[in-house]
């Protein structure tokens, strides 16, 4: 039988306890040490005393007399006596001598002061607890902030509990995901009906780790599983384990589980795992000795608790590579469920699923910025849908055109417009011709995408104009031509620059860096190298939060990398050189077509190119 521990006391009770101890002390314990002392004598030696010129000082109470004498070496002594029915008592004070400055005594009558009973009593017993209950309240509110919770609530965790279908999310909200979708249907086949399950002795998986890059719809998906399944969800993010006292987070993980196990069958989710996560180091001093407490408790709690109870434990990270093998195998996190970047048909889903809620014109083509937008989350197209819902008010209209979404993508591609831009008529015939040879370069080469646009208008990206182009299909693999056709349209720009100005300029730069990287990766990862075959000379870190690459070869290999890089972009550079100057005369009659229009399209282009 489980023992039930006595409910604790609130706060005010020691308030009370306090304040109680502070009031006996006034009373009994100060008065005493603070008094000064004071010897009682009876009226005949008070006197005495006057007529002996020994009394310094006289104050007449009430009911008492208080006097002071001094002796020959200063010595101060207090007496007190009963106050007498003497009428003569204040002439016998001024003829006496005394030992004050003037050699008088100095005398006074303090008058009776009646105080009120109320104020008394507000004064005594109200204002102390006031101040004492003040100063507690400030010293709580201090220590709380300083420790970044609650003071009053150690180890309570701060998810947060959306009770049944209060999450407001299905799968209905999610689109692009499908392959996720299916395979989180079963867990919620299994909260609907685990009877089921239990019949042929199956069990469900513990956990379920959701993983791609940022925007994707992890935790989405997460809310319309707890929708769908109809069960409490319990929210929290992996870094509200991450306290300032050791012991804390791992507390945190106990009250966690304890409360999911009460409202059972239910969800729960760990938002950004990979902060209590990590795979445990004891090298050096790197350890963090709270983390790896917290990390412990939730691999000893995911072991403990019964899976038919049904509590399903969903996680989501992009950093999966960091994660400790532990927290990976079956038992704890079953699945491994990816959530990757939309495809053409997820991107169009997810468009239309976005607009849902937004006054959108009929003939909108969803496929068309689909297209467009290759490589964008599910949160970079919500927020394309609510730009052109923007510049639609913007412009004065209640209904978004196509117009405004195909904006809105070199809003979220290239930035605003700069409009107030000051740019030389020199530095924009620079421009014109730059972009206008990215894309005559693109469009004499065959296995390269379609023009879409060509704009010099500035951006407030930094980029003064830009080449948009847009295939007309999904592509998923790339062959070398394609990388090297790539290549060689980055650096279109450039060439034209060296051919019709005979100098070059600082405009290229982000055209040299990613033709760098596409040249690098032929070299190190795409195995597309006459020397160096199918080697991997480069690994990849962090795939889902930029894929940033460090070497993995000699300093003499790396040399000879370096030296076969140059030799592709030099090639790919030479052949943009080539193709410009075979068609010399119509890189200039775009040029002047661009300066005097500033924007031209994929249509414009092509005419004017084939005429």
């Amino acid at each position: 039988m489980e023992q039930k521990k006595p409910p604790r006391k609130p706060l005010i009770f020691y308030y009370l306890i306090g304040l109680v101890i502070i009031m006996l002390l006034n009373a009994l314990v100060f008065p005493s040490l603070m008094k000064e002392q004071v010897t009682e004598v009876d009226y005949g030696t008070f006197l005495s005393a006057i007529d002996s010129g020994t009394i310094d000082a006289v104050e007449i109470n009430n009911d008492e007399i208080v006097y002071k004498t001094k002796d020959g070496s200063g010595k101060e002594t207090i007496y007190s006596t009963g106050k007498m029915d003497d009428p003569d008592l204040v002439n016998r004070l001024s003829a006496a001598k005394g030992t004050n400055d003037q050699g008088k005594i100095s005398f006074t009558q303090i008058a009776q002061q009646r105080t009120s009973p109320i104020i008394s009593f507000l004064l005594t017993w109200i204002l102390p607890f006031l101040l004492i209950f003040g100063i507690g309240q400030l010293m709580g509110n201090r220590l709380q902030k300083k420790m970044g919770g609650n003071a009053m609530t150690f180890g309570k965790s701060n998810a947060k509990i959306y009770v049944e279908a209060e999450t407001g999310k299905t799968f209905k909200d999610v689109a692009g995901q499908d392959e996720a979708k299916e395979a989180l249907t079963e867990i919620v086949d299994f909260l609907h009906n685990p009877k089921k399950y239990a019949d042929i002795g199956a069990n469900l998986p513990k956990g379920a780790l959701l993983v791609g890059p940022p925007g994707t719809g992890k935790t989405l998906l997460a809310r319309a599983v707890a929708g769908e399944a109809k069960v409490p969800f319990f929210s929290i993010s992996g870094s509200e384990f991450v306290e300032m006292f050791v012991g804390m987070g791992a507390a945190k993980v106990r009250d966690l589980f304890k409360q999911a196990t009460d409202k059972a069958p239910c969800i729960v989710f760990i938002d950004e795992i990979d902060t209590i996560g990590k795979k445990r180091d004891s090298k050096g001093f790197t350890g963090n000795d709270e983390r790896e407490q917290t990390l412990n408790q939730l691999l000893s709690e995911m072991d403990g608790f019964d899976g038919k109870k049904g509590v399903v434990i969903l996680a989501a990270t992009n950093r999966p590579e960091t994660l400790d093998q532990a927290l990976l195998r079956p038992g704890r996190f079953d699945r491994r469920i990816p959530v990757e970047l939309p495809d053409l048909n997820g991107r169009e889903a997810i468009l239309k699923v976005h607009s849902q809620d937004v006054k959108m014109d009929h003939n909108i083509d969803y496929n068309a910025i689909a297209r467009a937008t290759a490589g964008a989350s599910g949160a970079d197209l919500a927020n394309i849908i609510n730009e052109a819902a923007l510049r639609a008010v913007r412009c004065g209209r209640n209904m978004v055109k196509q117009n405004d979404l195909e904006e809105s993508v070199e809003v979220v591609v290239a930035g605003y417009q700069r409009k107030n831009a000051a740019i030389s008529p020199k530095e924009k015939e620079i421009v014109a011709y730059h972009e206008v040879g990215h894309a005559l370069v693109a469009a004499k080469q065959t296995d390269s995408a379609p023009v879409h646009k060509i704009t010099i208008i500035p951006r407030t990206s930094g980029a003064l104009g830009y080449t948009m182009q847009v295939d007309e299909g999904e592509h998923n693999l790339m062959s070398r031509d394609e990388i090297y056709n790539k290549i060689t349209t980055f650096t279109g720009g450039r060439a034209a620059e060296e051919i019709i100005f005979n100098s070059v300029t600082s405009g290229a730069s982000n055209d040299i860096e990613q033709a760098t990287r596409l040249a690098r990766a032929m070299v190190t990862r795409f195995g597309m190298s006459k020397d160096f075959g199918m080697v991997a000379l480069e690994t990849v870190d962090n795939p889902y939060l930029g894929g940033d690459t460090s070497l993995a070869c000699s300093a003499e290999t790396a040399a000879r990398v370096d030296r076969e890089v140059m030799d592709i972009i030099g090639s790919a550079h030479e052949k943009a050189i080539g193709i410009l100057k075979d068609n010399q005369e119509k890189l200039h009659e775009l040029a002047r077509y661009l300066l005097e229009k500033e924007t031209i399209t994929g249509e414009e282009f092509m005419e004017i190119l084939n005429r």
